[in-house]
This record gives C-alpha cells, structure tokens and sequence, in this order.
C-alpha cells in the first residue's frame, strides 16, 4: 500500500511544474539582444560572511564585496550568533557600498534586489534582511527572497549551461543535503542531515585538537586544517566506522562519527600522558581519518541517490549530472571520492570553484537574476518579508527513498 502511494507521488512529481508568471517582469523585456540588461543586487548574511554583488541578467559580475568573519570566530572557538550579528551590522552598509560602486551601478538604475531570507542563523539573516527592506523602500526597487541552499544549487549554471533537472548535493557547516533540480524553484529533497552538517563536524573535530596551535593551521578554519593535515596522514591508523551502513536511504548522520573521533582522541592523549589542547603526535593521521570518512559517508549517499533517481526516471539519460556546492565541497579529497561514485554511475560531476562554494553575494544576485528572469517571487518594495532559520527544500521524498530500501554495491574509495 505505501509502495503504491510512493510510486503514484513520484509519478506526478517527474513531469516539472508548470511555469508561473507574475506581472510585467516575465515578458523578457531588457534580456540580451532586446535593450539595457537588467541589473540585480544580491546580498547575503545568513550566518558569518557579509557578502553582497551587483550581476546583470547575461550573469556578468559587474562588482562584488565580502567581508569574512573567519579570523574572530576562529579566536573564539567558534561562531557566537551575537558576535556575527554585529559584524553583520558593522559592515554591511560597506559591503553594499563597494559592490555597487565597483560596479558603476546606480542604485536607482537596479532592476531588483535580492537577498538570503532563509535558512540560516536569526540573528545574521534579520541583518541582511533589515537593511534590504530599508534599501529596496528607499529606492522602489522589487525585492527577491532567497533561499540560501537555492542559491548554492543553482550557482554552477552561472559558470555553465546545465540544463534542468540534475541531482545536487549540497554540504556546508550548517546543511548537508540530496536533491534534484528541476527548476529554479522545484526541488526534490531525497535526504538530509538527521544531526549535523559534515563541515559543522570538522570544525569541532579541528577544535577538539587543537589545530589552531599547529604552525601549518593557524590562518585555517577547521575544514581547512583538516584538508591541510590529511595530506601527511595515514587514514589507514584510524579505521572509523561510515555512519548508517545498514540504514538504506539517503539521509546523513555525523554526530556519531564525531564521538567515535573523540573517543579515540581521548584514547590517544591518554597513551601520550598529554591533556587536552595539547597537539597529538599522530594529529595527521587522525584528520586523514576523519576526512575519509566523512567522504566516504557522502559518497554512499550519493550513490544511492544516483540509482533512486535512474529508478524513478528523476535524471535525463543523457548526460545526467551531479552538481556538488556548499563549503566542504572546496575539499578535494571530498570531490575525488564523488568522483568515483559518478564514473561508476556515468553521471557528470560539476563543482563550482572554491570562491563559489562558499557563502557570498554572487550566488544570491544570481539566484535573484534566474527567478527575474522567469517572474518568480518577486515582491514589491513594501511587501512584508519575514526571515526563517530553518526552511525545508522543495517537496519532500525522503521515505519514498527510504522505502525503496536500495541496496549499493560495493564501491572501494581508495584515493592516494
């Protein structure tokens, strides 16, 4: 019975949602060829980085300013929502400043401004979104919502043509995520973190060694330093355990892993007669470890995702493609073992480069930029627009693919 709910859901969920309109916007009036192009300002502030950019509708980058909150959080061990707040309020009006002027634009000149609303830290995104609605009101510009996790998903169509639908994974230190693309706002959400997010992980794992104190990590946040040590390290010293193995669905889970981690930390200080904020003489191996593992966790999520849509008919048969973004997707060790799961499925993998992974003021402008284009969620000036920490991706799937229980044969990643 539920198999055959599942399956008519998933039926009627394959063919794309008809396109909406709103207003005068959607006619293509200004798009390449037709007159001036319009113009969008995105800014961003949903948890440490204050980013904003000013892109045309060709997707052009005409300027951009981000401000990086990484050096005070990592003197403090971490992000404090009231510590990133302030920085928020102490420099976006700077941020805005410098993208519009390197841009040459006139804020009256600017077609929409759009901003993250949702998900993401309270306090950083009511920053963001207070100065937005201030700008767009002063100016009588039309104002774009944007969803954070959107805006990761579509950024690499602003680098390439990658047509609709592709599955996405998206992994940062605040998400980790499956889904499919089939339109600049219809998504497919086949898993999710159940706990907390690979980066969010690494950062604690970087903390609880103390890898601040390491001369080749000083500068580094946590998923940095973890890349930076591996590189020396043998995984092979700390075989962990891959979270989930015998849960078949598509979800993600790292707290566990995490403890398995601290526990042999412990284990380790105590052999080495060290306390805690000391630096391990085998700190390189554990790192290897970790990173492994968590590559080899998402990859096997991955996986199954892969087959679940081949199943579903949810992917082209021609060149269907993975699209990797967020943080942890600058890690190439991460990337590799991805690209093992795609050679062996015949998918294309495509990741943005690194300054695109992370949070910044060009994926909003264009996210703003595609849904100008196609006339979605376009508001007013003086629309009332509220912020969410937390918000759902698209139509949820998540027990259709757990019922589907697919089993994953057997893929080794070994990557030297």
């Amino acid at each position: 019975m539920f198999a055959s709910k599942a399956n008519k859901l998933i039926q009627r969920l394959r063919s794309p949602f008809k396109q909406r309109r709103y207003g005068d916007v959607a006619t293509g009036e200004g798009s390449p060829g037709s007159g001036p192009s319009r113009l969008v300002l995105g800014i961003e502030t949903s948890c440490d980085d204050t980013g904003a950019a000013v892109l045309n509708e060709t997707g052009s980058i005409l300027g951009e300013s981000l401000h990086s909150q990484k050096e005070v959080h990592l003197r403090t061990g971490g992000i404090i929502p009231t510590v990133a707040q302030q920085l928020h309020r102490e420099h976006i009006e700077r941020v805005v400043h410098e993208a519009l002027e390197r841009s040459g634009v006139d804020p009256r000149q600017l077609s929409a401004v759009a901003t993250t609303v949702k998900p993401g830290l309270a306090l950083s995104l009511g920053v963001g979104l207070e100065f937005s609605l201030s700008f767009v009101r002063r100016h009588g510009t039309p104002f774009i919502p944007i969803h954070h996790m959107e805006a990761h998903a579509l950024t690499v169509r602003l680098l390439q043509p990658v047509p609709f639908p592709f599955l996405v994974l998206l992994v940062s230190g605040g998400h980790s995520l499956l889904a499919v693309a089939r339109g600049v706002d219809d998504f497919l959400l086949l898993g999710r973190t159940l706990d907390e997010a690979p980066g969010d992980t690494l950062d604690k794992v970087a903390r609880r060694l103390s890898l601040t104190k390491h001369p080749l990590c000083s500068a580094l946040s946590g998923g940095q330093a973890i890349e930076r040590l591996a590189r020396d390290g043998d995984r092979s010293r700390f075989p962990f355990k891959t979270p989930m193995g015998q849960t078949y669905d598509c979800s993600f889970s790292f707290a566990g892993l995490r403890n398995q981690i601290k526990m042999t930390i412990e284990k380790k200080e105590a052999e080495e007669g060290i306390k805690q904020g000391t630096l391990l003489s085998c700190v390189n191996d554990i790192a290897a470890a970790t990173q492994h593992t968590v590559a080899c966790h998402l990859a096997k999520r991955t996986h199954r995702a892969v087959l679940f849509c081949k199943a579903n008919g949810l992917l082209p048969s021609l060149e269907p493609t993975l699209v990797v973004s967020g943080g942890v997707a600058s890690n190439q060790y991460v990337r590799k073992a991805l690209g093992v799961i795609t050679e062996a499925t015949g998918l294309r993998l495509l990741c943005p480069p690194a300054k695109f992974c992370t949070d910044n003021g060009v994926m909003i402008a264009w996210n703003g930029v595609e849904r100008l284009r196609e006339g979605r969620g376009i508001l007013p000036p003086n629309a009332e627009v509220s912020y969410q920490p937390k918000a759902p991706l698209g139509a949820d799937l998540t027990s259709q693919v757990k019922a589907a229980a697919i089993r994953v044969p057997s893929i080794r990643i070994n990557i030297s």
